[in-house]
């Protein structure tokens, strides 16, 4: 399995340097989880709500959405959290 996570991260990394490069980006860090390296963590900050909606609608982006199910066991979870200190 750890060949396949590899890949994996290699697929991911290759979205993280161009969506940090996107305008509306504040972040964007691609995390591991350390006791399950299966476990693949996005943090992102995004300077609107419709920066992330133009970051979703670029064409790589839905290329990848279109196909995530080949490479995850599992879909996507997107929790949109509330920032409480500044």
């Amino acid at each position: 399995c750890a060949q396949w996570e590899d890949e994996l991260k290699r697929l991911f990394r290759a979205y993280v340097e161009a969506s940090r490069a996107e305008p509306g980006c504040v972040q964007y860090h691609m995390l591991r989880d350390a006791a399950d390296p299966s476990q693949f963590i996005f943090f992102e900050v995004w300077a609107s709500r419709e920066a992330f909606a133009e970051h979703t609608a670029l064409p790589h982006m839905r290329a990848f959405s279109e196909r995530r199910m080949d490479y995850l066991q599992r879909d996507f979870e997107v929790r949109e959290i509330e920032m409480l200190s500044a």
